[in-house]
């Protein structure tokens, strides 16, 4: 006898991904640099292009970025207390705790007391989203010249502990427009400026970092609206920060000395189809209009 009825449908396969990440992750990035060179305007910069209006945050803390329609963004940045020469300014141990995970956000750096495992707020076993795998290093261009050896050499054995993290660092060149008069009258003319070649390549002499690893950027200061030759300049550097720090956690020499401490097997949602590790799509895209 035959069976009334149409034949049962099988259910549709399974999809092999989530609409959306079963564990949101954020991208850690820590910005160090000199007092004064830029560090906390680069953050604001940023925030400022994302938000299409000129705003203004606390200092040294943790930074959630938004996208215009007040959706976050998966990548963070942690502004920390800038450098001077000698005993003054943070740290280089205490910036390389940070760096690790170790610090809570609120964290208050002292210079004549290194940070101990008993002090309040002390992360003994930091979790991944704690952790940084990417730092920027901010050097003014005007002032790069004139950096006292004692902040190179703070700004060096941070970056030496980052190396053998394997961390990706990047530098984020400002005030280029102060550094060069040609850069000043018409900031287009960045990358036809002989003088700002020659700062990026002195960044790099100075502190081993490659030049396809700096960005100069203008920071937003005495502006009150926001402007597109800033603005590609900011999201461009912004851009190659994220892509920087996705080329190493795929790098095996990465996986391979970091993946106990710092869990990066977590945040490899994989890029085969363009997408980057993550909570989300990291890539920086707004348009310029």
């Amino acid at each position: 006898m035959g069976h009334s009825g149409s034949k049962s449908s099988l259910p549709p396969p399974e999809r092999p991904e989530f609409t959306s990440p079963w564990r949101p992750m954020t991208w850690e990035i820590l910005v160090v640099g000199e007092v004064g060179a830029g560090k906390s305007s680069f953050i604001n910069s940023v925030i400022n292009t994302f938000q299409r209006r000129v705003t203004s945050r606390a200092l040294y803390k943790t930074h959630y970025i938004e996208g215009e329609d007040g959706s976050p963004l998966p990548f963070v940045f942690n502004d920390s207390m800038g450098l001077e020469r000698e005993e003054g300014g943070a740290r280089s141990e205490d910036i390389i705790s940070a760096m690790k995970g170790f610090l809570q956000e609120g964290h208050k750096f002292n210079p004549l007391s290194p940070v101990s495992p008993n002090d309040p707020g002390y992360r003994s076993n930091p979790s991944t989203e704690d952790q940084t795998f990417c730092l920027v290093n901010i050097i003014a261009a005007d002032k790069v010249s004139l950096m006292h050896d004692d902040v190179f050499a703070k700004l060096k054995r941070i970056r030496e502990e980052a190396t053998n993290l394997n961390l990706p660092q990047v530098i984020i060149m400002t005030r280029p427009d102060i550094a060069c008069p040609l850069v000043h009258s018409d900031l287009r003319k960045l990358y036809y400026s002989r003088k700002i070649k020659d700062k990026m390549q002195e960044c790099s002499n100075r502190l081993g970092i490659p030049m396809n690893h700096i960005f100069p950027v203008k920071n937003y200061h005495e502006e009150i609206d926001t402007m597109n030759d800033m603005d590609f300049l900011i999201l461009k550097a912004l851009d190659q920060i994220v892509n920087v720090a996705a080329d190493a956690v795929q790098q095996p020499s990465f996986k391979s000395s970091s993946q106990h401490e710092y869990g990066w097997d977590r945040l490899l949602y994989g890029r085969k189809s363009g997408s980057k590790a993550g909570g989300g799509d990291c890539r920086c895209e707004r348009r310029i209009s």
